[in-house]
């Protein structure tokens, strides 16, 4: 087999488990999910505008396929003292090919510029920044500064243009990537050997298949793996898991009752092996004071890393829709729903239309996170005319998660307590596999930000999109509902049951 060129994305991949890199290089797959898609498309936008920092710059436009050309091209530019920064700047070495977002000519060197759309710099950055120094010093490029360009979070935009100045941080690097570039030859060596070997490389899965991304291939190499591992053990250590495998024990039902695991820990282990549920003794009092009357409420909200709307930040959380659901006293039950226009920033309608409906109804405020309270705090700031209404819903929030959480456990739960997993275990067939286009939140938060920038504005499209955004949020809060009513039954099946 013949040695496969690397690249950035590569390295950090090899960096990260080797038969990452091997599968991506020669089992790549076809399809790249809505989330994934979405961040690369906006680090694609951060990265066109970080280029106006940059006058005068050219762009090298040939695609990854042609890299040869690309150098080539580069090369000429960087021949021209006219050109002041290369945007894409292509050079190989020794089978390792890498695209400089931006190379700033300054005097007899050059300057290294890397853009992320990141809020801060995180270590596979700077592993990012360290390969291609490698690869310029390699290729006889004299870099004299080395800087990393990341989303300032503590912008606040104006009226007007966004000051782009002012949204990117730039942050000299060139010590942390020195420290770095020492290991590069043997890192590079290793990755090619795995490159040239003729089947799958043999790694065992574990916490690296999550750091610094979670791995593509991760269902994959888990396949041979019993349902219940005991890597999907909540919070099990890695001292735990050694143990685990030391003495041969692979799945979570087969655990010994000798074997030291946490109350919570201990509990999963007993429901997955008797296949029952596991409910706490005191469950009927942790649903103390959740009524009825109830209110059930669900937030969605974006967060644009450019921000769109005067006094607001990059990646600030926006909320723009929610959904009620309010159970009386009668156990009768009732929905309100609001999703803002798209063409203005969605905070003011929605806080005022969420006061005007909260404050109609009695009861508890039924949540099932403690992201609904952020955003009302966060509100609360934005909005100080209407802090004392805020803080009026905020005194009548109950969160059902730790109830959950803490004091109920069904194997159907699949090792999480996210309320799509826990509503269709606890209401037999509940679920969301009926929503057309958009069922979980990334996507809801996608769909909003694509019509908020224009990018989806067809009405046809905008209609569909918005009632897809109405019956999901719709039936986020309906979950809310069934998993409430569930573990009443629950408790009082607890308390009536035997001993």
């Amino acid at each position: 087999m013949a040695t496969a060129q690397l690249t950035t994305s590569r390295y950090n991949a090899g960096l990260q488990c080797l038969r990452r890199l091997w599968l991506l290089v020669h089992e790549p797959q076809e399809h790249m999910g809505s989330a994934a898609s979405s961040l690369a498309a906006a680090s694609h936008e951060v990265g066109r505008h970080a280029r106006k920092l940059f006058p005068g710059g050219v762009l090298v436009a040939e695609e990854p396929w042609q890299h040869a050309e690309a150098v080539a091209r580069t090369a000429a530019l960087m021949a021209d003292a006219a050109i002041p920064a290369i945007f894409r700047a292509a050079f190989a070495y020794g089978d390792v090919c890498v695209r400089v977002d931006v190379l700033e000519r300054r005097g007899a060197g050059w300057g290294l510029r890397r853009v992320k759309s990141s809020a801060r710099i995180k270590d596979h950055d700077l592993h990012d920044v360290a390969l291609q120094a490698h690869v310029l010093a390699q290729a006889g490029v004299i870099v004299s500064s080395t800087e990393v360009l990341h989303v300032n979070n503590a912008y606040v935009h104006g009226v007007g243009e966004v000051d782009w100045p002012a949204y990117f941080a730039r942050v000299d690097v060139g010590g942390a990537v020195e420290s770095r570039r020492a290991g590069i030859p043997a890192q590079l060596l290793e990755m090619h050997a795995c490159l040239r070997l003729d089947s799958l490389p043999s790694v065992e899965p574990g916490g690296h298949c999550r750091k610094p991304h979670r791995c593509e291939f991760w269902e994959r190499c888990t396949a041979d793996k019993p349902a219940d591992w005991v890597r999907h053990l909540p919070h099990l250590s890695a001292a735990r898991a050694a143990d685990l495998k030391a003495v041969g024990v692979e799945a979570i039902s087969a655990i010994p009752a000798t074997f030291p695991l946490t109350p919570k820990q201990a509990i999963v282990r007993d429901a997955t092996a008797s296949g029952q549920p596991c409910v706490s003794p005191d469950l009927a009092r942790r649903l103390h004071g959740f009524g009825p009357p109830t209110c059930y409420l669900d937030f969605e909200a974006m967060a644009p890393p450019i921000p769109l709307y005067a006094g607001t930040r990059p990646y600030q959380a926006l909320p723009f829709q929610w959904s009620l659901h309010a159970v009386d006293a009668s156990g009768t039950l009732h929905h309100r729903e609001f999703l803002a226009a798209s063409d203005e920033d969605p905070r003011r309608r929605f806080t005022e239309t969420l006061i005007a409906a909260l404050g109609a109804l009695a009861g508890p405020i039924v949540v099932y996170s403690p992201y609904e309270r952020t955003q009302l705090k966060a509100l609360a700031g934005s909005f100080p005319e209407f802090r004392p209404a805020i803080e009026a819903i905020l005194a009548r929030l109950l969160d059902l998660l730790p109830v959950v959480r803490d004091g109920v456990y069904h194997p159907r739960f699949g090792f999480a307590n996210s309320i799509k997993s826990v509503a269709p275990a606890l209401c037999p067939g509940f679920g969301y596999g009926d929503l057309d286009g958009i069922a979980e939140g990334a996507a809801a938060s996608t769909g909003f930000l694509q019509m908020a920038m224009g990018t989806v504005s067809h009405p046809e499209q905008v209609a569909r999109l918005r009632a897809a955004l109405l019956a999901y949020c719709q039936r986020d809060t309906l979950a809310t509902v069934e998993v409430h009513r569930a573990l009443v039954r629950l408790a009082a099946n607890r308390a009536t049951g035997p001993g």
